[in-house]
């Protein structure tokens, strides 16, 4: 088996695992290249699975940079939550032996593209082939797509369109649009509703609204979003999966749909959803006695 290791060596404790895996690891597989500086040409890589020690930050940058190349990704967590990075050291110890002969479970996790179109290009956000040929800024998002307002932080106003309908204006500080994966993360900070990864689905959830009646909004995972920039700040910014980002100007559209390949992930056998949940998000934990 080849994998391709990705460490985080940002994180305190990835060092020293990675000196201690490494020999191991190489009794046992090819391992094609350690990345630790972001700097592996993914579209070159030959691996048949890519071993992440960090957080879901590190997974996230790791799935960004395949652009839809399947090769599956296991991630190790050293952070705190970590939803995407399902298992610990001692847990991918156990597995190893299956993860090596394949037997360990792949899930297929939906991504967005998430596309920008100039002012002045004047094209159907339906017309696939013209939006590629004409954007000026794409990327490819696991957990989500967001605008945010950004200094001098007044209000934005964005017309948001779903699919073919007239859509709406929105006034506030911004908005996200995540996939099933990403309703964990910034979606149900603030405020949305938390989507089982097995569901085909994206989630329109507005930051901070005007209008105390605009709430979250689940969509198909076949929709297509079209987000016009009707009134910015300066600091107006677009971020995927808070890693890859540019600024926004009045006039441009952010055209966001499902990308045409999924990211592989291998899953922890032992974990369980509903468990994973209660135990990350201290689902009716009682509370913390400080002493004194």
């Amino acid at each position: 088996m080849r994998i391709l290791i990705i460490a985080n060596a940002d994180k305190p404790r990835v060092r020293p695992a990675l000196d201690q895996m490494l020999p191991w690891l190489r009794q046992r597989v090819e391992v094609v290249g350690v990345d630790t500086d972001d700097e592996t040409d993914m579209s070159r890589l030959q691996a048949d699975a890519i071993l992440v020690l960090g957080g879901d930050g590190t997974l996230l940058s790791a799935a960004r940079r395949l652009h839809g190349r399947q090769i599956p990704l296991l991630g190790v967590n050293f952070g705190r939550l970590g939803f995407l990075a399902g298992f610990t050291p001692a847990q991918f110890e156990k597995h190893f032996d299956d993860f090596v002969q394949g037997k360990l479970p792949i899930s297929p996790r939906r991504a967005l593209q998430t596309s920008v179109v100039p002012t002045d290009c004047h094209i159907s956000a339906d017309d696939g082939e013209a939006v590629v040929a004409h954007r000026r800024f794409v990327s490819t998002a696991l957990n989500d797509a967001v605008v945010t307002a950004g200094p001098p932080f007044h209000m934005i106003e964005l017309h948001i369109t779903v699919g073919g309908d007239g859509g709406i204006r929105y006034f506030g500080d911004g908005v996200i649009v995540s996939t099933a994966s990403g309703s964990t993360a910034y979606n149900v900070s603030a405020g949305g509703p938390i989507i089982s990864p097995t569901v085909d689905a994206f989630c329109i959830t507005p930051i901070c609204p005007q209008s105390l009646s605009f709430r979250s909004v689940v969509i198909s995972g076949d929709s297509r979003i079209c987000i016009n920039a009707s009134k910015l700040n300066a600091g107006t910014t677009l971020f995927c999966d808070g890693q890859d980002s540019t600024a926004l100007h009045v006039g441009e559209r952010i055209i966001i749909r499902r990308s045409k390949e999924p990211v592989l992930l291998i899953e922890n056998p032992d974990t369980r959803e509903w468990r994973t949940l209660a135990e990350k998000l201290n689902w009716a934990a009682g509370p913390a006695h400080t002493g004194g």
